[in-house]
């Protein structure tokens, strides 16, 4: 069953739109495209007639007509006739006006929070892309080589020094810059040393046998499972996979339960390589947005009712990047409606055990037998680890297992028997470490306060990093010129979908105080050269592909 959105809701999530400052069907277009992209309106959509919308919105059936051409003709409404037009993110090519002013709703983007080089940054009528060859847009767009058109004035091509390494995925950063795109620690040094100490005595003894499993080493599966039981959901070590981190395990889960065009439900924000492997897969992502106090339950309850995704991938643990943690009755909501929809919920764990508050949780998989947990030691011990883990139903787990023979024959015995130990004495580096990042996460936000008092960061209750609001749509142009000011960064679009977060940014609290304090001055650098140069950030229009964790 596809989604539909009621007139009487859409009226609600469009909030006081209609201001005068434009012709009324421009400013609500304005509105309707920002949703879409803000993913508080999910992709597939259908938007309620014209008639009714006109009657709940009290204005003119003409000016729900023309508003809603107006998205077709932008890509954003789906152009059948003789039904109800349907939500989508435009392919290149569509035509995208430049807003109005608007008063949005709380947590909708602003007119503005797109990145330069789509909606909202281009004159009336100008096409997405530029000329021919990387030519000028004919109002000052874009040209296929990010370079500004000629409406954008002196110095639009003003050209930006690209750091050697920064265009190459999977890398880390070059050396003398501050990675801010790696919201990880190192590890930790004796505790790790000595579980693989231990784990040497231990090898010799299984050297007979083939070395492969791919359900796991049986002692590490069991300390795994262990870890649900004392946090109150009872696991047998059958219930538990072992894989090559958390992101193998996700990879593992889609290509088992998903097939090409199947709907996932995503948050909105949410962690990027997790979406990156619901791309690669082809499924279909369904974004639901947060609230500004946290996960929008009647949302996500009405997405899972009317669209029934295959699966659901959500963080409820210290979510990344906004650190925000699910309370325990949202969760209990979140698995009635999973079940009731027959969609199966992703519980992705990694970031559990940072709680720097002390706040009290119970898994996902405590409020339904049907939950896939994933997790990993990547950002509680040391992401060079590459341990993670499925926890699921025992028939699920052999689903799993049958699945992954496609990517590979099981993980490292050396390591599996290394975490076994790290995972029984989990609780022992723990302590330090949250103090650490306590102490990390008080000098990050005292430093943003000082520095970059217009910048408005989330206080996480746990995780590795500080969710940003910018004061301007410069996520991009911040990530583009941050090599010559000495960092690397993430761009806030990267955690989201059609170009969403433009105006945030994820910084996190893994390095000491003083490199925290080197990067957040040279973040004012960046946003002071953007703010004296407005040709130069219009014309920044593609952060590079780097890795990010």
């Amino acid at each position: 069953m596809s989604a539909s959105l009621s007139a009487s809701a859409l009226v609600r999530l469009l909030g006081p739109w209609n201001t005068g400052a434009g012709p009324a069907y421009r400013q609500l277009s304005d509105v309707v495209r920002l949703l879409i992209l803000d993913g508080r309106v999910p992709l597939d959509t259908a938007l309620p007639s014209e008639r009714a919308l006109s009657s709940a919105a009290g204005v003119s059936r003409t000016t729900v007509t023309a508003a809603y051409s107006g998205l077709r003709e932008q890509g954003f409404l789906s152009s059948g006739q003789g039904s109800r037009a349907r939500t989508r993110i435009p392919g290149p090519g569509a035509l995208v006006p430049v807003p109005y002013s608007l008063p949005l709703p709380p947590g909708a983007p602003s007119a503005d929070s797109l990145p330069a080089g789509t909606a909202g940054h281009r004159g009336p009528g100008v096409r997405n892309g530029g000329g021919r060859n990387g030519g000028a847009g004919s109002n000052g767009g874009t040209g296929s080589n990010g370079r500004a058109g000629i409406a954008g004035g002196a110095g639009a091509r003003q050209q930006v020094a690209v750091h050697p390494g920064m265009t190459a995925p999977g890398l880390t950063a070059p050396e003398g810059l501050i990675d801010l795109a790696y919201s990880a620690l190192p590890a930790s040094g004796e505790v790790v040393h000595r579980a693989f100490a231990a784990a040497l005595t231990e090898l010799p003894a299984l050297l007979p046998g083939f070395g492969y499993d791919a359900l796991g080493l049986l002692p590490l599966r069991q300390a795994i499972a262990d870890r649900y039981t004392h946090a109150g959901v009872p696991t047998d070590a059958a219930q538990v996979m072992v894989t090559s981190g958390a992101q193998h395990a996700l990879t593992i889960v889609i290509r088992t339960l998903a097939d090409r065009q199947d709907k996932v439900l995503v948050e909105h924000p949410s962690y990027p390589n997790a979406l990156d492997a619901i791309r690669a897969a082809r499924c279909r992502l369904i974004p639901v947005a947060f609230t500004d106090s946290g996960w929008d339950l009647p949302a996500l309850e009405a997405v899972l009712a009317q669209q029934r995704p295959k699966i659901a991938y959500l963080v409820p643990d210290f979510h990344n990047p906004t650190g925000m943690m699910m309370p325990d009755p949202q969760r209990r909501r979140l698995v009635r409606a999973a079940v009731a929809a027959g969609t199966v919920l992703i519980a992705d764990e990694t970031l559990r055990e940072l709680n720097l508050d002390g706040m009290q949780s119970t898994p996902l998989a405590g409020f339904g037998s049907g939950v896939v947990s994933i997790g990993s030691l990547s950002k509680s011990h040391w992401g060079g680890l590459r341990t993670g883990w499925i926890r699921a139903s025992e028939a699920m787990i052999q689903r799993f297992a049958a699945a992954r023979t496609t990517l590979d024959l099981g993980g490292p015995v050396m390591e599996q028997l290394a975490a076994a130990h790290l995972v029984r004495d989990l609780d022992e580096p723990m302590p330090a470490l949250l103090e650490t990042l306590r102490g990390n996460r008080a000098a990050l936000l005292s430093l943003l306060a000082e520095h970059l008092p217009g910048w408005v960061p989330m206080d996480p209750a746990g995780g590795l990093s500080v969710w940003c609001r910018l004061p301007a749509p410069i996520s991009t142009g911040l990530t583009v010129i941050a090599p010559e000011h000495g960092i690397r960064l993430v761009a806030g679009p990267r955690f989201g979908i059609g170009g969403a977060f433009e105006r945030n940014l994820r910084i996190p609290f893994t390095l000491p105080p003083d490199k925290l304090e080197t990067a957040v001055l040279a973040l004012r650098a960046a946003q002071d050269r953007l703010e004296a140069a407005p040709q130069l950030r219009r014309s920044l229009t593609q952060a590079p592909a780097v890795a990010i964790a």
